[in-house]
């Protein structure tokens, strides 16, 4: 007996805060990861996979969204 398929719907990941994760320190969405050590990362001059690596449940867009975030809320992502 076949399973059917189930097609999970694409969730874009997203920076959120939320009092009860972390304090509403400001993490990946669906995660405990929080945005700022990614960002550290970055300024350390980390490539992507390293970061995922250490960071497995990251989502598969969750550094871009650190990006973002990063750049809306004018926050260096260069290396120091």
């Amino acid at each position: 007996m076949a399973f059917p398929r189930r097609e999970r719907a694409y969730i874009p990941a997203e920076i959120v805060s939320n009092p009860s994760i972390l304090g509403g320190e400001p993490c990946v969405s669906g995660t405990r990861v929080p945005a700022m050590t990614i960002v550290e990362e970055l300024r350390e001059g980390r490539k992507d996979g390293a970061i995922f690596g250490d960071y497995p449940s990251l989502p598969f867009d969750g550094i871009e969204a650190v990006r973002l975030w990063a750049r809306k809320n004018a926050i260096s992502i260069e290396p120091v």
